[in-house]
C-alpha cells in the first residue's frame, strides 16, 4: 500500500529546452540531482561539496527538472487509484481514503473481497501497540480480519452482536479472535444476537458478565472498523433481521443507510432511535469519540448509503472501490468535513 517515488537521472537528455546543456553542466547537474533526490543531501551540503552557493544548487536542480534531466514518478500498486483516493479524502474531509480498482466482472457486487485485503493493510498502519481495536459485524470486516497478517500487540473488542443468516462467511466472533491472534492481544467477543425482540431483553443481555466486559472497552477503542449497508435485502444486516412491517416503518422515516445497527437518512441524520434500544451495539456517541473509525464499503449498490454515512460525521476514513467513488464525487452538495466529527444527528 505504500507509494514510492522513483527518481530517474538521465545523463545526456536535452529535454524540452531548445538550448542543449554542455557536458560539464550535464555531469554537474546529474551529480547534484543524485545527491539531492537519491542520497537525501540538503542543498547546503551539496553547495559545500561543489564549492558553489546554495542558490546555484537550487537553480541547477530546477533546470534539471525543466529539461527532463530528472524525472520524478509517483508509483502506487496498480489496484490502488491514488487520484480518486485524494479527491475523495478532500471532498468528505476524511483522514484517509483508499480507493481500490473495481473488478470489471463484479461492478454490481457490494464490498468486493479485495477491499478487505486493502483494509487489513491499512489497519496495520493505523493500529499502534497498546491500542484497542473495535470490530463491528459486516462481511467486509470479516474479509478484512481473514486477510490480516500483521498487527502490533493490541486488545480487540467486538462492537456489535452477531448475525447469522446461514451465510458461508465466518462470523464476527471469529473475526475478533483472528485479529487478536495476529496481534497477540486479548479478545473480547460478544456472544449475543445483534437484534433482540424488545428493549428489555437487550438491556438484560447487556448486563451479562461477558457482554458487559466487552461494553466496558467501548469508550477505550482507539481504532474501529465498520461496514455500511444500504436499505435493501442482502445489503443491510438490520434490514434482513426485521419483519416486513418493521422494514416498511423505517423506510417511511427515510432510512437510506445502516452502520453498526444505527440507521441514517440520506443527509446523514440518525433516525429510528427506538431500534437501537433493541440492539447489542456500540452507541453512536461512542463511535463519534473514537479517534479513527474506518468504514469498508464499496459497489454501486452501496454508493448512496456510503454517502449518507459519511455525511453523519461518524466515519474518519474509508476504504472503497472506483465504482462507489465515482458516485461519491458527484453526490449532492459538498458535505461537512468528517474530521469536525459532527454529532450523531448530523448537526
Amino acid at each position: 500500500m505504500n507509494s514510492s517515488e522513483e527518481i530517474a537521472v538521465s545523463g545526456m537528455s536535452a529535454g524540452r529546452s531548445a538550448v542543449r546543456m554542455g557536458p560539464a553542466e550535464l555531469v554537474q547537474a546529474a551529480a547534484m540531482a543524485r545527491r539531492f533526490y537519491l542520497e537525501g543531501k540538503s542543498k547546503i551540503q551539496i553547495a559545500e561539496e561543489f564549492g558553489v552557493s546554495r542558490f546555484k544548487v537550487a537553480r541547477v536542480l530546477e533546470t534539471a527538472l525543466e529539461r527532463d534531466l530528472v524525472r520524478i514518478e509517483i508509483r502506487v500498486p496498480a489496484e490502488l487509484d491514488a487520484e480518486r483516493s485524494d479527491a475523495l479524502r478532500a471532498r468528505y474531509g476524511l483522514r484517509h481514503a483508499v480507493v481500490v480498482e473495481s473488478p470489471a466482472e463484479a461492478e454490481e457486487t457490494p464490498d468486493p473481497e479485495n477491499l478487505g485485503e486493502v483494509a487489513a493493510d491499512l489497519l496495520g498502519e493505523l493500529v499502534d501497540e497498546g491500542a484497542v481495536l473495535g470490530l463491528a459485524w459486516g462481511r467486509s470486516t470479516i474479509h478484512m480480519a481473514a486477510a490480516l497478517d500483521r498487527l502490533p500487540p493490541c486488545t480487540v473488542v467486538q462492537l456489535t452482536g452477531v448475525y447469522d443468516a446461514g451465510t458461508s462467511e465466518r462470523g464476527s466472533v471469529e473475526a475478533v479472535r483472528r485479529a487478536a491472534q495476529v496481534s497477540g492481544g486479548d479478545a473480547h467477543p460478544i456472544y449475543a444476537p445483534m437484534l433482540l425482540p424488545d428493549a428489555a431483553t437487550a438491556a438484560a443481555l447487556r448486563h451479562q458478565t461477558g457482554i458487559a466486559r466487552a461494553f466496558e472497552y467501548f469508550d477505550k477503542v482507539t481504532v474501529a472498523c465498520v461496514s455500511i449497508g444500504s436499505w435493501e435485502p442482502g445489503i443491510s444486516t438490520v434490514h434482513d433481521m426485521l419483519s416486513d412491517e418493521e422494514r416498511a416503518h423505517y423506510a417511511s422515516l427515510g432510512v437510506a443507510a445502516e452502520m453498526a445497527a444505527h440507521l441514517f437518512d440520506a443527509e446523514g441524520r440518525r433516525i429510528g432511535r427506538d431500534l437501537g434500544e433493541r440492539c447489542i451495539t456500540v452507541k453512536a456517541d461512542q463511535l463519534r469519540r473514537i479517534p479513527e473509525v474506518v468504514a469498508i464499503a464499496g459497489g454501486q449498490r452501496k454508493a448512496a448509503a456510503i454517502d449518507a454515512v459519511l455525511r453523519s460525521g461518524l466515519v474518519t476514513s474509508l476504504v472503497t472501490d472506483t465504482s462507489a467513488a465515482d458516485y461519491l464525487m458527484t453526490a449532492g452538495p459538498t458535505p461537512k468535513p468528517a474530521l469536525g466529527r459532527n454529532d450523531p444527528d448530523g448537526h
